[in-house]
């Protein structure tokens, strides 16, 4: 039963009306400071935190709950016989239930110039003081540091007269879960400002566990970051398909980044394997996208993840048929195809994420090594500069085809290098890749063009042009863009890209032997543009 609640905010949203509603249960509200000058001037009965300790408010404000009157009416045990006899004893009265939350030291030092001498007055002490003591004690008071608990207390406090054990429960975790978020963020400052030394405290919760790991017999939890909102799979919902493995995420995570690189301009398909792009294309309709994409890679497509920018249609779902695919990350499914790729296996996990077409809402990525944390800026952007800097100028209606292309290498693990073909126009398919090798001419020679000319064999065959082989994929080869994660350190990239037929190259640049290199590729008629950004990725 709640007969006496405390109730001391400093975010008084909703705090009216949830005394209002304790007021008409008939239950004592005791306050403090601006929540019980708030109260009375709402017409609510409030009885002063000085009144029940017999001590005023005192040095600023600093002083006024942290008395045993306050809790020891929170803390003590109702079943211990000598607790009860020593409240007693010592006049003090039980409170039921704290509804607090604190100072807002996170707001206050995110203000720019704020001073070390505001940023100390914000750091809270009775506040977590009052949220622990009714933690601590939650088999009988009700702690609450949320307003968008108010609703759900009142309503239980209605219907059955108590805040039953489960909502109980529940408050005390994320009370001491709120102190702990606090008392990190005011160490994270002050460690900062007064002894110059940097700390990452990182908060994630709800961990689930994983079918397994990077393999069967690794175990692996995932856990959700807080308050990430937006595209991220902490936000997809599983419509379908049996739980994910700690691969599956890893490749879905690609894919998702991969897409949302590409933009939304037109229906887009990444097609991951191995935390690779093995397809990616956009097209006009979705099944264009896919097909395209499909065509990238159709031996790697096998056990993939597939990630669209657009709803899954059911011609989409259609192409799939026959083809084994591990997950689909879409904006969302048409109902039809839903019940299509429901039906077409039980294992196939589908995710969606209405939030796709958001921004990330992050600015950080962390990699754990054995005994630490790297953190670094996300890698933000395709390009710094657009310098052609061979005599062979870089024609301006290759530039969106190239955007695509580096967009792929960005997101292929290094070293890398993409190759990018515009199929129709304004429509762009990534034609091949080379990725992960420990350098860039085998990324060039032995996977990228060897790819590339695989790839259109197959191609050749289905489409039947009315030109021999060769001269086909020369010809497409010749329009192609190739991508380099890198500068090139010597020449014989480009000795490798022109043996394939290929005309137009993207690079950082910034090579010690960036001249021999432009020469080379003025030489054998290259035209070559460097971007100033280099995009690893390990």
């Amino acid at each position: 039963m709640v007969k006496r609640a405390l109730l001391s905010v400093s975010d008084k949203t909703g705090i009216v009306e949830f005394a209002r509603g304790l007021e008409q249960l008939n239950i004592e509200i005791i306050s403090t400071g601006g929540t019980a000058r708030m109260l009375r001037d709402a017409g609510i009965e409030t009885t002063d935190v000085s009144e029940v300790t017999g001590f005023p408010e005192m040095m600023g404000g600093r002083v006024k709950t942290l008395h045993p009157r306050i809790h020891g009416g929170l803390l003590c045990l109702r079943e211990d016989a000598s607790h009860m006899g020593e409240a007693e004893k010592e006049s003090i009265e039980l409170i039921d239930m704290v509804a607090v939350n604190l100072y807002p030291f996170e707001i206050t030092i995110s203000k720019e110039g704020v001073n070390l001498e505001e940023a100390i007055e914000n750091i809270d002490i009775g506040g977590p003081t009052l949220l622990r003591s009714a933690a601590k004690n939650y088999s009988s008071v009700a702690v609450v540091c949320d307003p968008d608990d108010y609703g759900h207390i009142l309503k239980e406090l209605r219907s059955s007269g108590v805040v039953s054990d489960q909502t109980r429960e529940t408050l005390a975790v994320k009370a001491f879960r709120h102190t702990a978020d606090y008392d990190s963020t005011i160490d994270t400052y002050l460690s900062k400002t007064l002894l110059g030394e940097d700390v990452l405290r990182m908060n994630f919760t709800d961990g689930v566990k994983l079918r397994y790991g990077e393999n069967w017999h690794q175990e692996a939890t995932f856990y959700k970051e807080k308050g990430i909102e937006g595209p991220a799979l902490s936000n997809a919902k599983q419509l379908h398909g049996k739980e994910l493995s700690y691969n599956n995420y890893v490749d879905a995570d690609n894919a998702l980044q991969t897409i949302k690189e590409v933009g939304n301009k037109k229906p887009a398909v990444a097609i991951v394997k191995h935390n690779n792009p093995c397809g990616l294309a956009t097209g006009n309709t979705l099944t264009e996208a896919l097909q395209h994409a499909w065509d990238g890679d159709p031996i790697s497509a096998f056990g993939s993840i597939i990630c669209t920018n657009t709803v899954f249609d059911m011609e989409s779902a259609e192409f799939l048929k026959g083809k084994f695919v591990e997950i689909i990350l879409a904006p969302g499914f048409e109902h039809d195809a839903l019940e299509y790729l429901k039906e077409k296996s039980a294992n196939l996990r589908l995710l969606e994420l209405p939030q796709f077409n958001e921004s990330f809402d992050t600015d950080s990525t962390y990699k754990y090594v054995i005994g630490g944390m790297l953190k670094q800026q996300r890698n933000i952007g395709l390009y710094e500069k657009w310098d052609c800097v061979t005599d062979a100028q870089y024609p301006e209606e290759k530039r969106e085809l190239s955007e695509f292309c580096i967009a792929a290498c960005k997101s292929t693990k290094s070293n890398s290098v993409t190759l990018a073909y515009e199929y129709s126009e304004g429509c762009f398919v990534m034609l091949s890749m080379g990725a992960g090798q420990p350098n860039r001419v085998d990324s060039i020679r032995k996977l990228a063009t060897t790819k590339a000319k695989e790839n259109l064999e197959k191609i050749y065959e289905r489409e039947k042009p009315d030109m021999p082989f060769e001269e086909y994929w020369e010809s497409i080869l010749s329009e192609c863009v190739m991508a380099s994660d890198a500068f090139f350190p010597f020449d014989d990239s480009i000795i490798h890209a022109d043996e394939s037929n290929i005309r137009y190259i993207i690079s950082p640049g910034g090579s010690i032997r960036d001249d021999e290199v432009i020469t080379t590729a003025n030489r054998l008629n290259i035209s070559m543009v460097f971007t100033g950004m280099r995009h690893f990725l390990h």
